[in-house]
């Protein structure tokens, strides 16, 4: 390669690396400007969302909107369940386990945020699972819900629900 071309490659590339560097910059900057309340008002509204499809799921298009919600590689722990592996299987077992039977309400103030730099955010709270048509809720649950950010969409790739208990009255 001449001086001259070895020259031109190096300020192409230096440009590129620029152009890559300050896209980086810009798509990091517009993420830090999102406040932990900013940031606990969206994972609160999606939680919301995921769950006010959950306990309508008898339906099969709510069923596929909640589904919707989950990567196809979704992780699901459950201490008395077992682990799930797929979006596919989860939603298998939410179908013949919970639609029509549960729905899931979340405890009051037990929501808490934390972001994942740049990844998403984890949501941690407390749940309970109640029988349709009841009001009694007898048992509840910590949850773990960790939401990635891809391209602007928001879905959960790892779910964590354990410390089933009596619920507190």
């Amino acid at each position: 390669m001449t001086p001259a071309r070895s020259r031109l490659a190096k300020a192409a590339l230096t440009g590129l690396m620029g152009t890559v560097l300050l896209f980086g910059a810009v798509e990091s900057a517009a993420a830090a400007e999102r406040t932990p309340e900013q940031l606990t008002q969206l994972i609160d509204g999606l939680d919301t969302a995921v769950f006010d499809a959950f306990n309508t799921c008898a339906d099969p298009g709510r069923l596929a909107e909640h589904a919707a919600y989950f990567d196809p590689a979704v992780e699901f722990y459950h201490d008395n369940g077992g682990v799930t592996w797929s979006r596919e299987e989860m939603i298998e077992r939410t179908r013949a386990n919970v639609c029509g039977n549960y729905r899931r309400e979340r405890v009051p103030g037990t929501l808490k945020v934390f972001p994942i730099k740049d990844f998403g955010a984890i949501a941690q709270g407390t749940h309970r699972f109640c029988p349709m048509g009841s009001t009694d809720c007898a048992g509840e649950a910590d949850f773990v819900m960790v939401w990635r950010e891809r391209d602007g969409q928001w879905q959960v790739t790892r779910v964590l629900s354990y410390a089933h208990r009596q619920a507190a009255h």
